[in-house]
């Protein structure tokens, strides 16, 4: 009786495996790119030593001696520099994730407007992306900051909507008065989020039962405004507000969108939003024509076919070029400096002019910036996992 032959063992630890080898070059590829960031980190300080140059990051607690004109919570010349850095930080992410959103809406309703039937809708948006993406950036973002500082009129004659003033100082509007009410309405909305996880695995299996689509954006988001109604009402109903009254010389009282918000926020968005149509049409058109056949012989309607049969299946391809997109418009946020809005990078750029310290002020926009577009990537590579179409 003969016994079978056993496998070889596999030597893991030995050169003739791959995955060894493998492991060694990349612990010596590490080794060597940390190398050489050391030799530039010692070279650079010996060099400032030698020149006198201050260095290191104990400047962050010094008053910082210069007041911020915008920001979302109020800061005097007393505070530390790493609260103006802070400040700063909170401005950028105040323009990413707001120009983020309008992008994605502008973006996939001229995408899908490319599309239509109706050719000066088809007209418009062609023209509009490419205006739009053929100007340069800077350009874009300085003709908007002409637009609300040179042609809007006064304050004393500001173009008045209700209770809204746009002119020369921007755009003032009611804010409400903060009440303990308001915070129901936090926790209001809160529960309706919660509200919505348990519908959408409600209507996901009643769509794999039945075969009927459910809402999927319709009925949510009338939880979330029903929850933060309901919030409100257990709260008091607070209905005070603040409201903007025109002075003699400025419009005072109420909240305010600065010149330089609003030139930053529409430039950047109008300008990637012509990318992302782009990005809209091209996965649109790479779903195969019988998709689309296939929906009118089932009686679709045209705005049915987009919605239930086109975009789900073209977002496996827009998603990737889409979060380029959106690490473009992050990092392009930095361009407001030009028409001084006090983002992440003026900031610095002011402390690096009263400090002296050039490096430390760069390496900390460098990092704010690598953190942003790499939490900005992880979650929309997350998505992209989500949205990928999985085999059974």
């Amino acid at each position: 009786m003969t016994l079978p032959h056993s496998a070889p063992p596999k030597r893991r630890w030995s050169w003739r495996s791959q995955a060894f080898r493998g492991l060694v070059y990349q612990v010596l590829a590490l080794a060597v790119i940390g190398l050489v960031l050391w030799f530039l980190a010692h070279n650079t300080l010996v060099n400032m030593r030698v020149r006198g140059i201050q260095s290191g990051f104990d400047f962050l607690a010094q008053p910082a001696g210069f007041d911020i004109g915008e920001s979302l919570f109020a800061f005097d010349s007393g505070e530390a520099y790493w609260r103006a850095f802070v400040t700063g930080l909170l401005n950028t992410l105040r323009v990413a994730l707001v120009g983020i959103v309008l992008t994605t809406l502008i973006g996939t309703l001229v995408g899908v407007g490319r599309f239509s039937r109706n050719g000066l809708v088809r007209g418009l948006c062609s023209a509009y992306v490419e205006g739009f993406r053929n100007i340069p950036v800077l350009l874009q973002l300085l003709m908007w900051y002409l637009l609300f500082t040179e042609i809007l009129p006064a304050a004393s004659e500001a173009l008045t909507l209700g209770p809204l003033y746009l002119s020369k100082g921007g755009l003032n509007y009611p804010v409400p008065i903060w009440a303990a009410g308001h915070a129901w309405v936090a926790w209001g909305m809160l529960a309706g989020l919660a509200a919505v996880f348990v519908y959408r695995a409600w209507a996901r299996k009643r769509f794999d039962a039945t075969g009927q689509p459910p809402s999927f954006f319709l009925v949510p988001a009338l939880l979330v405004i029903g929850g933060g109604l309901l919030g409100w009402l257990a709260g008091g109903a607070p209905t005070a507000l603040n409201v903007p009254t025109r002075g003699e010389f400025a419009i005072e009282n109420g909240g305010a969108l600065t010149p330089e918000y609003m030139a930053v926020l529409l430039g950047l968005t109008t300008y990637t939003a012509a990318f992302v149509a782009e990005v809209v049409r091209a996965g649109i058109q790479s779903v195969a024509r019988g998709q689309s056949e296939a929906a009118a012989a089932l009686g679709l309607t045209r705005g049915q076919e987009m919605r239930l049969v086109m975009l789900p299946q073209a977002l496996r391809v827009i998603i990737p070029p889409l979060t380029n997109q959106y690490l473009n418009l992050t990092k392009n946020s930095s361009l407001a400096v030009a028409i001084g809005y006090p983002d992440v990078v003026s900031i610095a750029n002011t402390a690096m002019n009263q400090t002296g310290r050039a490096v430390e002020c760069i390496t900390i926009v460098m990092a704010v910036y690598l953190t942003t577009s790499l939490l900005t990537s992880g979650l929309m590579n997350w998505y992209n996992a989500r949205a990928a179409i999985k085999e059974r």
